[in-house]
């Protein structure tokens, strides 16, 4: 708790030290003005009663000046309270997500368990670092404030005084336990939350209304999420009546005790103890007490529940990479010789079905290689393998003889373009999302990366389908947001592409990065018809002449100038050779090779017909 504690407070001092600074000179000062304005009304009334008009002048300027700073410094303290907060919030979130991008692979990314910490962890990012720094001077505040008025108490009476200062423990107890039911709520709570966005998202993503449309799901999942929501909040309903209860009970205690302390202060004062300032004293003072006391309490449960909270994003900001990296990575220089594969087993878990059973083939520097394979055959996890998203559970993958793990992913990738099948659209314009596939450190396109945008577009065939937008290589993709900022008059409105030639775009952006040693195409052209098909492969062929790649596609006719053809079935080599090679063979290639072919000749005979 102490670490996370000093963890919250250092990235509220990082944010902003000039606001961090001032809010802690504020707080104080907040808690000590009612206890002053309290004296100084008691000294006004006694002076009053005693009729001496230039004392009581005296004591009503500074009461005067004391309610000023009543006024004002509690909506100063707010204004700086919310700049910190906001502040904290985004340097708590860039370090929350910069430990996302330490985990180099996927595996952590597919645990419904971390997904869950990561949804609490951005909750807590978002609030818990503002609300440390909030309890924690709001305990100075109450502190100053509690110790205040219990010492203008004690001169009255030390016996009420220790009673009311203690009728503060109970309450601490009850906040601590309530505050620890809350953060294990919150944590069950949230796979059902993120169900709950699920379906929400289902019911107004563009990418799901044309299904969800024509099949009339809209009612099922909206039931689903209402049943969501409505567990939510039964789960949130039992807690809040439990705080009701307990709070309340507390809450009827503090007024007793309240109601018993003044009417010993009126017994007191009828008997001549008590002056009528002393009477007004002692009211504001039990008073000021019962709120310090109360303020401390919760200032104190809001901490802990927001530390109990700040595990979950401390496990993300200090996680570990979930692809080990050597202390000393080797160094990964332009491919001269090839990859191999090298008697590779690979499974997504220790309970999961081998998808890779002692696979071995090399990749020669220069050649293409293609990979063929039923649905579920292990081609698309050979990708995986080669970016490093995962590491082979046995056997190894050897870059001109270096294995893959002892090189840094981040400057193995740096040698590698590809296309994946679920490729990504980006709603962003058409020139970010080719440029996406060769940022650097850049934040923005410039005027110099249009070129070479273009040549990448022309390389994929999309040139001419972007250059003919409203806007050009500027237009929008996207219906869901529109080009420009929220002051300007008219925002350009977004085009969204076809599915073909969002394809075009991802290969784009995938052939854009020069100089990339290895060119992964995963089914570059699974969404194009026959004639764009053809067209893409032809331009695709004559940008691979010389250069290392792997090809994926259940359509064998693009992969028959392949230098070399790798046969994956249930998970092993069955075949390797060129595409005559295979036919001549007669086996698992030869035999799909024919089954497209008929399809073909059969469509051709009946058009002839």
């Amino acid at each position: 708790m102490i670490a996370r504690m000093r963890r919250a407070l250092a990235v509220t001092w990082r944010a902003g030290r000039g606001r961090f600074v001032g809010y802690v000179l504020l707080a104080p000062l907040a808690g000590l003005l009612p206890v002053v304005a309290a004296l100084l009304t008691r000294r006004v009334l006694d002076r009053v009663v005693d009729a001496s008009a230039g004392a009581v002048l005296g004591a009503a300027a500074a009461l005067a000046v004391a309610s000023v700073g009543l006024a004002v410094v509690p909506h100063l303290l707010e204004y700086v309270r919310a700049e910190v907060g906001r502040s904290a919030a985004t340097a708590a979130l860039d370090e929350l997500y910069a430990g996302t991008e330490r985990l180099n692979g996927l595996r952590r990314l597919e645990e419904p368990a971390f997904q869950n910490t990561l949804s609490l962890a951005e909750q807590a990012g978002r609030d818990g670092p503002g609300r440390c720094l909030d309890g924690a001077l709001g305990l100075v505040q109450g502190g100053v404030l509690l110790g205040g008025f219990v010492a203008a108490l004690a001169v009255l009476s030390p016996a009420m005084a220790l009673v009311v200062g203690l009728s503060g423990v109970p309450a601490l107890l009850a906040e601590l336990r309530l505050s620890r039911r809350r953060a294990g709520m919150l944590w069950r709570l949230s796979p059902g939350e993120r169900r709950e966005m699920f379906y929400a998202g289902l019911l107004t993503n563009l990418s799901a209304a044309k299904e969800v449309r024509l099949l009339g799901l809209g009612g099922l999942f909206r039931r689903r999420m209402l049943a969501e929501v409505g567990a939510a909040n039964a789960a949130r309903r039992r807690h809040d009546r439990r705080e009701v209860r307990t709070q309340g009970l507390l809450a009827v205690l503090s007024a007793a005790l309240a109601g018993v302390g003044l009417v010993w202060a009126v017994v007191r004062a009828r008997a001549g103890d008590l002056s009528v300032g002393d009477v007004a004293m002692f009211v504001a003072a039990v008073a000021g007490v019962q709120q310090g006391v109360a303020g401390l309490v919760g200032h104190i449960a809001g901490i802990h529940q927001a530390l109990l909270l700040l595990r979950y994003y401390e496990d993300v900001v200090t996680c570990a990479p979930d692809l080990p990296v050597p202390a000393a990575p080797r160094p990964i220089g332009p491919l001269r010789r090839g990859i191999e594969f090298r008697d590779v087993w690979f499974r997504y878990g220790d309970d999961r079905p081998w998808v890779l059973r002692g696979v071995t083939f090399t990749v020669p520097c220069g050649q293409s290689i293609g990979l063929v394979g039923h649905n579920g055959a292990g081609k698309s996890t050979v990708v995986k393998l080669l970016c490093r998203f995962y590491d082979p559970t046995r056997g190894a993958i050897l870059w001109d003889g270096v294995d893959l793990r002892d090189v840094e992913p981040k400057a193995l990738r740096a040698r590698i373009g590809a296309v994946f099948q679920d490729y990504v659209t980006y709603d962003l314009t058409a020139a970010e999302n080719i440029w996406l596939g060769d940022v650097g450190d850049r934040d923005a396109v410039a005027p110099e990366d249009l070129p070479a945008l273009r040549d990448a577009a022309r390389r994929a065939g999309v040139h001419d389908t972007l250059a003919g937008l409203p806007n050009g290589y500027d237009t929008m993709l996207s219906r869901t947001f529109e080009l420009g900022g929220p002051d300007d008059d008219e925002p350009a409105p977004g085009v969204l592409l076809s599915g073909g030639q969002w394809q075009r775009l991802a290969i784009a952006r995938g052939v854009l990065p020069a100089g990339r040693d290895l060119l992964v195409l995963d089914e570059p052209s699974a969404g194009l018809d026959a004639e764009a098909e053809h067209d893409l492969h032809h331009r695709l062929r004559a940008y691979r002449a010389g250069r290392t790649s792997v090809l994926i596609s259940h359509r064998l006719g693009t992969l028959r100038d392949a230098d070399h053809i790798v046969v994956l079935d249930g998970g092993v080599v069955a075949e390797a050779g060129d595409h005559d090679t295979l036919l001549a063979l007669a086996g698992r290639y030869a035999a799909l090779f024919d089954k497209q072919a008929e399809g073909y000749r059969a469509s051709l005979s009946s058009r002839a017909t």
